[in-house]
C-alpha cells in the first residue's frame, strides 16, 4: 500500500520505518524534507522510502496519518488543501498538547478535540482517531516494551473506515485487543487520557506503560 504520513518526527519515522520494512511505499512528509536523509539510509535507501513535502505525502498516499504536532496540525493540513485528503482515510494520532506555565496540557478541551476540528475541517475525508493514547515506542507490538495484556481505542464516524483500519492494527503494529468508542466526538476522551498518563509518567518516571480494560 501506498501509505503517506504528514509530519516526519519520533512517531512519523518510527511507524514509517516499520511499515517500509513490510514492504509499504512510504512517503514521510515535512517542512524541510531535507534534513530525513538519515530516515532513508536507516533503511538502506530503499526504493520504498521517500520523502517530501506534506502535500507529496497526502497525495502519494492511498491511506494517509496524521503525525504532526497537535498544535499544527490544523494548519498544516489546510495547507494541503481539501482534494489531497478527499475520500481518503486520515488516521489521525497527534495530541493538542501545549505547556502553561510548566505544565503538560492539551490546547483543545473539554468540549471540543482535535479529532473533531479535523473532521470538521475535512467533510469528505475519513478521520479515524487511534494511537494516540500511547508514546511511538509502544505503537507497534507493544509487548516488546510492556509485559501483560493492552488495548488500543479507536473512533470515527465512518463504521467501514474504522474496521479498516483495525485490522491495519492488528496486522501492521501488533495489536490484539482493540475497543472501537463510537464517533469522532470519542477523541475528547482519548485525547483527554493525556491527564492521566502524563501524572503515571511522572510517577513512574517513564512512559512504557499502557491502559487495559477489564470486562
Amino acid at each position: 500500500m501506498k501509505i503517506g504520513f504528514i509530519g516526519s518526527g519520533n512517531v512519523g519515522q518510527t511507524l514509517g520505518h516499520v511499515l517500509v520494512e513490510q514492504g509499504h511505499d512510504v512517503k514521510l512528509g515535512a517542512r524541510q524534507p531535507a534534513k530525513l536523509t538519515n530516515w532513508k539510509q536507516s533503511l538502506g535507501n530503499s526504493e520504498l522510502a521517500s520523502v517530501g513535502t506534506y502535500r507529496e505525502a497526502a497525495e502519494h498516499g492511498e491511506l494517509v496519518i496524521n503525525a504532526t504536532p497537535g498544535v499544527a496540525s490544523l494548519e498544516v493540513l489546510q495547507s494541503i488543501g481539501q482534494k489531497s485528503l478527499a475520500g481518503k482515510i486520515l488516521i489521525d494520532v497527534a495530541l493538542p498538547l501545549e505547556f502553561t506555565n510548566g505544565e503538560l496540557r492539551l490546547s483543545v478541551a473539554p468540549n471540543d478535540s482535535l479529532g473533531e476540528q479535523i473532521q470538521q475541517a475535512f467533510p469528505e475525508t475519513k478521520v479515524v482517531k487511534t494511537l494516540n493514547t500511547v508514546t511511538s515506542a509502544l505503537m507497534i507490538n507493544p509487548l516488546n516494551l510492556a509485559e501483560g495484556q493492552h488495548d488500543m481505542f479507536i473512533g470515527g464516524n465512518d463504521t467501514e473506515a474504522k474496521n479498516e483500519v483495525s485490522e491495519y492494527l492488528r496486522q501492521w503494529f501488533g495489536w490484539k485487543n482493540i475497543i472501537d468508542l463510537g464517533d469522532i466526538s470519542s477523541a475528547r476522551a482519548t485525547e483527554g487520557l493525556l491527564l492521566l498518563t502524563s501524572r503515571i509518567y511522572g510517577a513512574l518516571g517513564h512512559s512504557n506503560f499502557n491502559l487495559k480494560i477489564i470486562r
